[in-house]
């Protein structure tokens, strides 16, 4: 889950929802799927896993002849929840574990960043926990940082879906200064409180002006569920990536503020299911077999 309100395309959270991947060498591309996206995902060299090895083959200076994967996948396409981005590092790191591991994290991080357009979610999806990343002309880097265990996270996942491109393509060029050094003031108070256990400080943390009030265009309901999330308990409530999904986060049981989120989507005339999660503090990197 990539942004936590202010942290646009600095912050992600690796919650602990997993796609599979199983890769062999062969002589061609071969893909099948299950799960999210069986049926509709491409089985042959378009599929993002299958370009995300070529691209590690290619970076290691390797011929890629072809590829044998089977993917098991339970995130959710198209709904702010990085389905995109654990593709690529799915593909990625499978690839680069079939070479004997010649890429080094950071190389990983950069391609991954480079093929998804921003490092957010894949330095999540890659390192584990809350990363925060940082793209300059020599690369990306990117920190891991632990995650109090005693907060919930609560993922709202509407049954509609959403295009990242449309919801950059809502975003100003430019904004005012106050809104910026808003933004900033924010995302720091939310690292500062996640790291020192002042959870009373996320409630004016996880607040934005980047990109939640042009965003509430395409997801007009979003007011009504963030405020029943509040009300029911929640420290804070944010778009999830470009959405339509909601983040929200609260200290102990996350039932009560899971429900509220359900209703209030319901009351718009939108279906959907809200699920508690662990976070991921291991990454990818850490999962090859």
């Amino acid at each position: 889950s990539a942004n936590l309100g202010p942290g646009f395309d600095a912050l992600g959270l690796a919650l602990a929802l997993h796609n599979e991947v199983s890769a062999e060498e062969a002589d061609r591309v071969s893909v099948t799927v299950e799960g999210e996206g069986a049926g509709r995902l491409p089985t042959n060299a378009g599929n993002v896993v299958a370009r995300g090895v070529r691209l590690a083959y290619e970076a290691a200076g390797q011929t890629f002849r072809g590829i044998t994967l089977r993917c098991v996948n339970r995130v959710p396409a198209a709904r702010g929840l990085g389905s995109s981005a654990a593709a690529w590092v799915g593909g990625l790191v499978a690839g680069n574990a079939l070479l004997g591991s010649p890429l080094t994290t950071d190389a990983l991080l950069g391609l991954a960043a480079r093929a998804e357009g921003h490092p957010d979610n894949v330095g999540a999806a890659l390192l584990g926990g809350l990363t925060v990343s940082c793209s300059t002309a020599d690369g990306v880097t990117a920190v891991s940082l632990p995650v109090p265990t005693n907060l919930t996270w609560i993922a709202l996942i509407p049954d509609v879906t959403s295009a990242t491109a449309e919801a950059r393509a809502v975003l100003p060029k430019s904004v005012p200064r106050e809104d910026a050094v808003f933004n900033v003031q924010r995302v720091a108070l939310l690292l500062a409180g996640l790291q020192t256990g002042r959870h009373a400080a996320l409630a004016q943390a996880l607040e934005d002006r980047l990109h939640q009030p042009y965003r509430t265009r395409l997801f007009p309901w979003m007011p009504d569920v963030v405020a029943a999330a509040r009300a029911a308990g929640a420290l804070g409530c944010v778009l999830s990536g470009a959405g339509p999904s909601l983040l929200a986060v609260v200290v102990g049981d996350g039932m009560g503020v899971a429900r509220a989120m359900e209703v209030a989507l319901a009351k718009a005339g939108i279906a959907g299911t809200a699920r508690v999660f662990d976070v991921d503090t291991a990454g990818a990197l850490s999962r090859v077999i």
